[in-house]
């Protein structure tokens, strides 16, 4: 009972946190901020156009507005649809084939960066789309607020199976968690679909140097060696005109793919508090999962967990609610329960496989 009473005050933490952050206020006013759009992409000729497309509709002055697509060594037609749209003054740059690296994703960002003019460095990904006022709405916030770092909201949108519903709600989790921690100044965690920092900075704090030996972590690793220097000073976008789509994996083997790259960043936070916190929430589901086992030898382990599970629910309910508000994706919340479920087993076998091997990304062998 002891973990319950901590996992109480986590929730309440963390409800505090989202409920924190309000919607700004974005002054009508002429911006002024140079923004470079950084997008690393490998291998996306399916769906790259979609986002080309949306990033040359957005409202943001186009005197202003860069955007540096780097080419990770693909090889389908992506850098050929990605030149096609160099009238438009889409830049292409290629990454060149060199010694073996494991962060090909942080190299490429690391080169657009430096290729870069402008102050404001928005990063997003290949595949993701966006409502023609995302810039406008990043850089009102920026130019309002003076953030070193902003983290904007990330979901899933086009779903055609319950499994990829469950994922946008799962999903959502992650996201709420990141905001809510910068919401009581405590920034641990982003997504780099929609990630913006000011270029200085970027060089300030090292850039990648110290975080490159890990494939994943060019977002929340990063975040965290700003918030280092700059505590203070990193927002999280509660805005719904600065959300950006993508899309949920359709098999298992894919979201497990995806979820243990994103686990393997843990070992290298430096906030440890962060990481003592993710151990925590793993014990604690550790604890319902061998209360099940347990469960099949004594009743009397199958209404301690009956209660935990109870307990479980009704607090991650309360704060993915208003999350899903946000979003306006409401009917979702139903699936918390059968979520909440399935959590007890995923995040053990996630928490194990994250950090113990070598996973397959864009068709490279990394760790």
């Amino acid at each position: 009972m002891l973990l319950a009473g901590g996992m109480l005050i986590i929730y309440a933490y963390l409800i505090k946190g989202w409920a924190s952050l309000k919607r700004p206020q974005l002054l009508p006013k002429t911006p002024v901020t140079k923004i470079t759009v950084l997008i690393a992409a490998r291998n996306e000729e399916e769906g790259i156009h979609l986002t080309i497309e949306d990033i040359l509709a957005q409202d943001y002055p186009k005197h202003l507005t860069e955007v540096i697509i780097v080419d990770d060594h693909s090889t389908d037609r992506t850098a050929d649809i990605i030149r096609s749209y160099a009238p438009q003054g889409i830049k292409l740059h290629q990454m060149q084939a060199g010694e073996a690296l494991n962060s090909y994703k942080k190299k490429a960002i690391a080169e657009a960066i430096a290729l870069s003019t402008g102050e404001l460095m928005i990063a997003t990904d290949a595949d993701c789309r966006m409502g023609i006022s995302w810039l406008s709405t990043i850089v009102n916030y920026y130019e309002t607020h003076n953030p070193v770092m902003l983290s904007s909201p990330v979901t899933y949108f086009e779903e055609k199976t319950w499994f990829e519903y469950m994922q946008t709600l799962e999903f959502s989790f992650l996201i709420g968690i990141g905001a809510s921690f910068i919401g009581n100044k405590r920034a641990s965690t982003c997504n780099g679909a929609n990630l913006a920092y000011r270029k200085d900075v970027f060089y300030e704090v090292g850039g990648f140097k110290g975080i490159d030996d890990l494939a994943s972590g060019d977002d929340e690793l990063l975040l965290q060696k700003v918030a280092e220097v700059y505590p203070g000073r990193i927002g999280f976008l509660k805005h719904t005109d600065a959300v950006v789509y993508t899309h949920a994996k359709h098999t298992l083997k894919s979201f497990l793919r995806q979820r243990q790259r994103w686990s393997s960043k843990s070992t290298k936070y430096k906030n440890k508090k962060i990481v003592a916190l993710a151990v925590y929430i793993w014990l604690f589901n550790v604890m319902l999962m061998v209360n099940t086992l347990l469960g099949f030898y004594d009743a009397y382990f199958w209404k301690v967990l009956l209660g935990l599970f109870v307990f479980k629910v009704i607090s991650e309910t309360i704060f993915i609610l208003p999350i899903m508000r946000f979003f306006k994706r409401p009917a979702l919340v139903w699936l918390a329960a059968p979520l909440s479920l399935m959590h007890i087993f995923y995040l053990v076998y996630i928490g194990i496989i994250g950090n113990s091997r070598k996973y397959v990304w864009k068709g490279r062998l990394v760790r």
